[in-house]
């Protein structure tokens, strides 16, 4: 009977093996050297990372790993190994998803090492030899890594600075996670492309065959270089439409969008990850059922396009209509061209006007075509209720009638003004609030250091980003939109024991909420006293003086310190026109280990699939993250 192994504790073992003829076996080194197989090396190394980690069993790993020994395996092989194991019992004990962190990380700076990059300056000349610096670098032939996870940040941070103390500044704030930037930034900053903006906001093709094609361009190049895409639909005519220079009838608009779904799925976001694309719909379009339809797991395959995310721009006549249980009007967009430009009362009565003139392809239930809605958004996930005269009534950016909202982005947590000579674009980033829990209370004093951090290099992005298309270029630098936004409340209740759903909870997202968007304004405010107020700021209400909240009724806390603001900012402007954007954060929660956004936990294992393959995630029984390496050694010391 085989004697039981204690948790962390180290039996003895023959240090080398033989192979099935009796010789001793033999690994290759990285250096492509042999030595001997060294069994209590595998178990000493495995070890090494298990540091604090008090229910992990390194023997348990380090058994496995042995097993898959063979004569003339790669200690690569063995480390994947070793990393595999950890991983594979995420489920049984969520500290394994740690010791599976550390062993990559150590597999990561071994690879780096052996390509005789031993400092960051090293990795930096390595990937402009190769004509790339990208997250992380990887070498274009090899695949293997050329920098590790710390010179990947001071990478980044480099990337967005001008001086060798900002890049420290910001060095410090993303590597002890504190505030993390989206995505695109992490993927491109310090590149040649350096794309780092996370959303373009297209507005929809004119209805002609060029313009179609030209805006699909547009996409992948967006696409190419890791931009999440929002893509309005509302102009192009409906199914049925007299195409006169043909003298034919128009298919509507599911074949376009079933080439779109096909040019996303090719231009897949530079191999990094999928790409990614959202269509928007206005509901009074004649080809609202057909577009609900893309979607459905059942049906023509012919009439799907399973790459796309489909979304309903809903005016509030429609609502209007479905809580009165009304008819409502579904009209061809070549009939009515002027209604994706109109919001409020403006669209009511244009809308109503073209009623009264019989101009309707058909009518429907509003109620029916609302119960659809919801049936196709249970059923698939998809088809978002987005609100089209909330989102311009409440934007910063449409005091005037010509500028008009006329999508959100791919995952709606924006809103901007777009027309056919403006891409709007969106740079992103999160706080991650968790790491703000000191002593058993939130520190709000650090919160309002970070903020100032991540909105000074959140528009540091706009001036220095590679823009795909002129469009965008044109917009960032007229309007100068950030999105900063939060991931780790759940972190920050879970640390102070509160309930999601507890009062207390609630006044203190509340108030983290307010310090963020003061502090958002006075540092932009800041910005526009040193570089100047964004060129479109007579164009927004901040200009009026008119704040967010007080599109929504709502008095903030010390209303003194507030009114000082506003007029500080009705005197020098603001550098940027959007400060706030509460994003999904998946992937950078993910870094991090925190919760995403705003979100409670749901779940204590899950799966993401990423182009890398699928991976667990875990949250052990106090709702910690456990499914990323925690920080070992001084996150402020910069790397060599």
């Amino acid at each position: 009977m085989a004697t039981p192994v204690r948790v962390g504790t180290v039996q003895p073992v023959v240090p080398f093996l033989v192979s099935s003829t009796g010789s001793q076996m033999q690994v290759r080194k990285r250096n492509g050297s042999l030595e001997p197989a060294d069994v209590n090396k595998i178990v000493r190394a495995v070890e090494r990372s298990c540091d604090g980690l008090k229910s992990v069993d390194p023997i348990r790993i380090a058994s496995k790993t042995i097993g898959g020994l063979f004569n003339g395996a790669t200690t690569k092989e063995l480390d994947l190994l070793s990393i595999q194991t950890a991983a594979s019992l995420i489920a049984e004990e969520p500290e394994y998803s740690k010791l599976a962190a550390r062993l990559l990380d150590g597999f990561i700076t071994k690879e780096v090492a052996n390509q005789d990059i031993h400092s960051f300056s090293q990795s930096i000349a390595t990937g402009k030899q190769h004509g790339l610096v990208r997250y992380l670098l990887r070498n274009p032939e090899t695949r293997e890594a050329l920098e590790t996870p710390q010179q990947f940040f001071l990478r980044v941070a480099c990337g967005l600075s001008r001086t060798v103390q900002e890049a420290i500044e910001f060095y410090r704030v993303i590597s002890a996670h504190d505030y993390m930037p989206s995505s695109p930034t992490l993927f491109n900053s310090g590149t040649r492309h350096a794309q780092m903006s996370s959303c373009y906001l297209l507005d929809s093709p004119a209805d002609n065959l060029e313009a179609i094609y030209e805006k699909y361009k547009d996409v992948a190049l967006l696409s190419k270089f890791a931009g999440g895409i929002g893509l309005a639909y509302h102009r192009v005519r409906s199914r049925g439409s007299l195409i006169r220079a043909t003298n034919g009838h128009s298919k509507g608009i599911v074949p376009w969008l079933k080439t779109l779904d096909s040019s996303v799925a090719a231009v897949n976001q530079g191999g990094k990850r999928k790409g990614a694309c959202c269509v928007y719909l206005e509901s009074w379009h004649a080809d609202v059922a057909e577009f609900l339809e893309l979607r459905e797991n059942t049906g023509d395959n012919a009439q799907r396009a399973y790459n796309l995310n489909l979304a309903n721009w809903i005016p509030d006549l429609f609502m209007k209509r479905a809580e009165a249980d009304e008819v409502w009007s579904l009209f061809d967009p070549k009939v009515v061209p002027h209604l994706p430009d109109l919001v409020g009362e403006a669209f009511e009565s244009a809308y109503v006007k073209a009623e009264q003139e019989g101009l309707f392809t058909r009518q429907v239930k509003a109620r029916e075509l609302y119960a659809r809605m919801m049936k196709v958004l249970a059923e698939t996930g998809n088809g978002w209720m987005t609100f089209k005269d909330a989102c311009n009534l409440k934007s910063n950016q449409t005091a005037r009638p010509a500028n008009v909202v006329h999508l959100s982005n791919l995952c709606t947590e924006i809103t901007e003004v777009s027309s056919r000579q403006e891409t709007a674009v969106c740079n992103l980033g999160s706080i991650n609030l968790g790491k703000h829990v000191s002593e058993g209370q939130f520190d709000f004093e650090k919160l309002a250091r970070t903020v100032r951090t991540a909105v000074k290099f959140l528009d540091r992005v706009i001036d220095i980003n590679f823009y795909p298309i002129t469009p965008a270029g044109d917009s960032n630098r007229k309007w100068r939109p950030v999105g900063l936004g939060v991931m780790g409340l759940q972190d920050v209740f879970f640390a102070l024991r509160l309930p999601f759903d507890d009062s207390e909870a609630r006044q203190l997202s509340k108030r983290i909420q307010e310090e963020i968007y003061f502090h958002a304004l006075d540092t932009s405010c800041a910005l526009a006293e040193e570089f100047g107020a964004h060129p479109a700021f007579a164009e927004t209400r901040a200009a009026e003086g008119i704040l967010q909240m007080d599109l929504w009724g709502v008095q903030p806390e010390d209303a003194s310190r507030w009114e000082e603001l506003r007029n500080r900012i009705r005197t020098v402007g603001l550098r940027n026109s959007l400060l706030i954007a509460i994003a999904p954060t998946a992937t950078i929660a993910s870094i991090v280990g925190a919760f995403e956004c705003i979100e409670p936990q749901v779940s204590n294992l899950f799966k993401r699939e990423t182009l890398s393959g699928d991976l667990g995630h875990s949250r052990d029984s106090r709702g910690n993250p456990g499914h990323l390496p925690d920080r070992v050694g001084n996150p402020h010391a910069l790397p060599n």
